[in-house]
This record gives C-alpha cells, structure tokens and sequence, in this order.
C-alpha cells in the first residue's frame, strides 16, 4: 500500500525545490553580475541587466517547478484542502484565479493530470485526534514573546532619551517620536506580561474568548486559524461563526501557542466533541 505524504513534509519539500531554486536566482544572478563587474569583465550597467535577468530566470523557475510540485503534492497527500490552504500561506502558490498563478507553464500531459487530481477535492480532509492534548487547553499570552518586545521598547525609550538630551531641533524631534511610540509599546507589552488570565479556552465542550463569552461546539462553525497579510506583517488569527452569524476573530501572534499547534487544538477537541455525541 503506498504510503501518503504529510502536509508538512510536501510543503517542505516545496521549499527546497521551488523556492530555494527562485531565490539562488535571484540573489545569484545579480550577485555575479557585481562580481564580474568588479573584475571589469562586464560594464557597470551589466548589473541593471543581471538584476532584470535575475527575475525572468526566476520566475521562469518558480512557472516550471511549481507544477511539478503541484502534481507530486496532490497525488501524494491525502488532506489535499489544507495542503492548499498551507501552500498559499506560506508563498508557495498563489489563490486560485490571481493573475501570478496563471503564469504557471503546464505542459497538456500536467494539465490533464491536475484536472484529474481535482476529484480530491471532492474528499473532506481526514484529521486524527492528538491524544497528547490534555482535557483542556488554556492560551495565555507569551511571556517570552512579552518581555522580548518590552525590552525593545525600553531600548527605543534609550535611543529617544539620547536624542532628546543632545538638544539640536532636529534630535529634538526624532527623539520625542521615538520616546513616544517605545513608551506606549511599553505600556502595552507590559500589560500583557502581566496579564495571567486565560486568553483562548478550548474543550472537548466549546470555545471561550476573552471577546466572546463560552460557546458550545454545536454552536460553532467554520472555525479554522487563519493567516492575513504577507511577509513580516502577517498576522494569525483564530477565526469562527458562532450563533448562526455571529463572527469571532481573535490574532494569536502574542500567545503561547504557534500557527500549526492551534490548528491540532481546535482539531482535536472538535474530534473529540463529535465522539462525545454520537
């Protein structure tokens, strides 16, 4: 019996043989073109060129390469919607019908075998309980993450207070703007630190927010964690309809718990709740 690929070892594997390529090409390209530029073997205006090149061999790689791992992926994983759903994420693949993604060179032969592999998605992806998980699961804010970003702040407040002490008008400035925005991050990392209540409760029973007050599982739909943003502005969210059409969206980035771990959580007792009610 063939054995399936995990989601997190296909995405892996797409990194190193699409993104990793996409960025030797990037980074390598130009980079020779300042070598050889240095070593007067090409004008200096061959680094505009090797910086464009650069790019076109790039994307030329990611076109290609991508559809190969499109095919080896969905053939070989078995939770195909939360493969793509983890793809699109992390930079892999771009949403269905964006203009980037039909950049993508398939030959025939890979486009009759994707639309083949399009009956996956009939399937509902297929997850198993964590029995390591306790009865309840409690999130607090992350202490490390805290006191990290406090310290950031207070070092920032630094830089303000030398600024401000030099006394030129234009230190002046920069000084007061840096002093007030490590002072307010400050206060609100500091708060968070010392906040030791429950931020996220989850059960084999429901789900309780410091937003949203407990709520049944039999009154929870859709919920999922889900990523918004691109590069180092993305931000996580634990996201859910409640009541019918009532709406929970609560950003996880400052808690103890990562992306892939909250998604196990809410996975497991969601598992858990339907044994119960069988």
């Amino acid at each position: 019996m063939k054995q399936e690929i995990s989601v997190n070892k296909a995405i892996t594997r797409g990194h190193l043989i699409v993104n990793i390529p996409v960025f030797i090409c990037m980074i390598g390209i130009p980079a020779s073109a300042f070598y050889l530029s240095d070593l007067n073997l090409i004008p200096k205006w061959g680094i505009g060129i090797g910086f464009i090149l650069g790019f076109i061999i790039a994307w030329l790689v990611w076109s290609f390469m991508i559809t190969k791992w499109r095919i080896w992926a969905f053939k070989n994983v078995r939770n195909v919607h939360e493969l793509k759903k983890r793809a699109i994420q992390e930079k892999l693949i771009w949403n269905d019908g964006n203009i980037f993604e039909k950049t993508e060179i398939r030959t025939f032969e890979e486009k009759e075998e994707l639309k083949k592999l399009e009956k996956k998605f009939e399937q509902e992806d297929e997850y198993r309980e964590d029995y390591s998980l306790p009865p309840k699961m409690e999130i607090f804010y992350s202490k490390v993450n805290n006191y990290v970003e406090l310290g950031i702040s207070i070092l920032i407040i630094g830089v303000g207070i030398y600024f401000l002490l030099k006394g030129e008008t234009k230190n002046y400035i920069l000084g007061t703007i840096m002093s007030t925005i490590g002072l307010y991050n400050s206060v609100k990392e500091l708060r968070k630190a010392l906040n030791n209540k429950p931020q996220i409760i989850i059960d084999n029973k429901g789900i309780t927010t410091t937003n949203v007050e407990f709520k049944n599982w039999s009154t929870i739909d859709s919920e999922e964690v889900v990523q918004e943003g691109y590069g180092k502005s993305a931000k996580s969210y634990l996201t859910y309809f409640y009541d019918e059409d009532e709406f929970e969206k609560i950003e996880i980035d400052s808690l103890n718990v990562t992306h892939s771990e909250l998604e196990n959580i809410i996975r497991t007792y969601r598992i858990r709740n339907n044994k119960n009610y069988r």
